[in-house]
């Protein structure tokens, strides 16, 4: 007889535990607000009362990915399934009431931006956990300001930690970005554009696929080719696009006829399709954001960075010793 496959919340809650149990993971006595949603990111508030927190507020609204009813139901279905239902809410109003309560604030797609207005009504102890690495900092995402005023830290994740693996993932989220467009890997020779800690991850990652990929930190920096790909990863910035007129027109001149992938960093997508660019995804991600997400692989790196980012708050607001290589990023 086969042995019975495991269903997607069976693997969901086997990738929730482990990923508690390699981190060190502990919020009892906590109370945490982050939010309710679809997919992979369903898992947020269940990972935080499987750790132990004494009460979750999963705040939720209505968005292309599911209407308010679709998100709490996949939430509660999910923490019915880990025993949790108890000490999770799916909320869609904040109070001061509630703000006042918190201990943990993640800052998470619904909870987006964390303003003056909310801010002001956290308690001191609280502690905000970004779920990225605290060079990612996004300045629309919190004011930190506030933040600063008030003196509630804010905490990055050091995806990199052993414990949390989710750089790992961005070459082989480089090679679906260019599936998903039609084009294999395979053969192809990519120039990588990065100016930042992607670099070697997306190289392996294309590499591993069968690309000849080489790293450069600018447009201006790539030579003539041939080019079958040129990956767009550059840090975004506040006042300026990474990829404007000037540094396209450069792109079309040593890579004609190349596809122009943005992975992360903002285009003049109107500017590259005068230039005889064609552009993947199809659509431009929201200013600052990645062109594609770590969901795209499954649950499994959602899960490792969500409860990364959980740990990393937990360490900063338990006061616990912060060292070179460690989980928490303070900013």
């Amino acid at each position: 007889m086969a042995a019975r496959q495991p269903d997607a919340t069976e693997e969901l809650l086997r990738l929730m535990r482990r990923q508690i149990a390699a981190t060190g993971l502990d919020l009892r006595g906590m109370t945490v607000l982050t939010e309710a949603a679809t997919g992979a990111y369903a898992a947020t508030p269940v990972i935080a009362a499987l750790a132990g927190a004494v009460r979750v507020r999963a705040f939720t609204r209505s968005s292309r990915h599911g209407s308010v009813a679709e998100v709490r139901a996949g939430t509660l279905a999910l923490a019915e399934a880990a025993g949790v239902s108890g000490r999770i809410s799916v909320i869609e109003e904040l109070s001061p009431q509630i703000l006042g309560m918190t201990d943990i604030v993640t800052n998470s797609g619904h909870l987006r931006p964390l303003d003056a207005a909310l801010i002001e009504h956290l308690p001191q102890r609280a502690v905000i956990g970004l779920m990225f690495e605290g060079w990612e900092f996004r300045t629309d995402d919190i004011d930190r300001a506030a933040c600063l005023r008030r003196g509630i830290p804010i905490v990055g994740v050091n995806e990199r930690h052993p414990a949390v693996g989710v750089f790992a993932f961005l070459g082989p989220l480089c090679v679906r970005l260019l599936h998903d467009a039609g084009l294999s890997a395979a053969g192809r020779r990519i120039a990588v554009l990065c100016d930042n800690p992607f670099a070697p991850f997306l190289a392996d990652g294309l590499t591993a696929a069968g690309a000849s990929a080489e790293i450069f930190d600018s447009a201006d920096a790539v030579p003539s080719g041939p080019w079958d790909v040129v990956v767009v990863s550059l840090r975004p910035e506040d006042d300026r696009l990474r990829l404007a007129d000037r540094e396209i027109e450069h792109l079309a001149h040593v890579a004609p006829g190349a596809l122009l992938a943005q992975f992360w960093g903002d285009i003049d997508r109107d500017a590259a399709r005068r230039h005889g660019f064609s552009i993947c995804p199809p659509n431009a991600p929201h200013p600052g954001h990645m062109a594609i997400l770590l969901g795209a692989l499954g649950p499994e790196p959602i899960i490792r960075l969500q409860t990364g980012g959980l740990r990393a708050a937990e360490i900063i607001h338990r006061g616990l010793p912060i060292g070179p290589g460690g989980i928490a990023e303070p900013l």
